[in-house]
């Protein structure tokens, strides 16, 4: 991912603190992320470099079938992960002790997610890997609370909806992996992260408010890729071209 420099932080600092080891109470120690993390290991990491596949126009196609989902889901942990070591590198005005704790667990949670499935490419589809996106968060007060939260609230809520409609896109042909499973343990934490960020913004965004759990069945929000990549492009540099995913 390309580097956001904290202005009172040098490059060096600032990758340090998006790779720092989890720190006490983490999420994944209550959630079925520690599982997928073990999957990491079980799957291994190859060293292949991440080649990406990159349109004549300089976008970023996230390619087919079920390594197009996992380059898409991957896309999105991406920007989450540079979304957070932002938020920690400059920290907004009066970001109280336990709003540092909660963020910064999101952030590592975020970070895991994303070198999970970026190993997970590589070691089933080695060269089919997106290269790494060049976060755009110039919209974005990094120095103010509500901006900060508002932002996090719409990542978060964009990602479950997300992960909600690619799970019924994986056929699992000839990967090796339980894919539905592994998104489901990743959603599961990503539905607690927009809960908890519902919750510092107060009682006027309920953490299952109306706008994300429909009132007359009870579920989450569900969107699909063509849904989702439009949302979020405002935030990546390169043009995510989704056309070839699965419908």
């Amino acid at each position: 991912m390309s580097k956001i420099i904290n202005p009172h932080e040098n490059e060096e600092g600032l990758i340090k603190s998006a790779s720092n080891p989890i720190q006490r109470r983490s999420f994944l120690k209550y959630t079925g992320a520690g599982a997928a993390l073990s999957t990491l290991f079980l799957i291994g990491c190859k060293d292949d470099d991440d080649l990406g596949l990159d349109n004549n126009f300089g976008g970023v196609n996230l390619g087919s079938g079920d390594i197009g989902i996992l380059n898409y889901a991957y896309a999105l942990e991406q920007l989450e992960s540079a979304f957070y070591t932002q938020v920690i590198a400059t920290k907004f005005s009066g970001m109280t002790a336990m709003e540092t704790e909660i963020l910064t667990e999101i952030r590592d949670n975020e970070t895991i997610h994303r070198e999970f499935l970026k190993a997970a490419i590589n070691a089933k589809a080695p060269g089919k890997i997106i290269r790494d996106l060049t976060p755009q968060f110039s919209t974005i007060n990094f120095m103010d609370r509500d901006s900060v939260l508002t932002t996090a609230k719409t990542f978060e809520d964009i990602g479950v909806s997300a992960y909600n409609g690619a799970g019924k896109l994986f056929t699992d042909t000839g990967l090796g992996l339980d894919l539905l499973v592994i998104g489901g343990k990743i959603v599961s934490v990503e539905a607690r992260h927009a809960a908890m960020i519902r919750q510092l913004l107060g009682p006027i965004t309920a953490f299952a408010g109306d706008d994300i759990v429909s009132t007359d069945k009870g579920l989450d929000v569900i969107r699909m890729p063509a849904e989702v990549l439009p949302l979020v492009q405002p935030f990546i540099k390169e043009i995510i071209n989704g056309s070839n995913l699965p419908k």
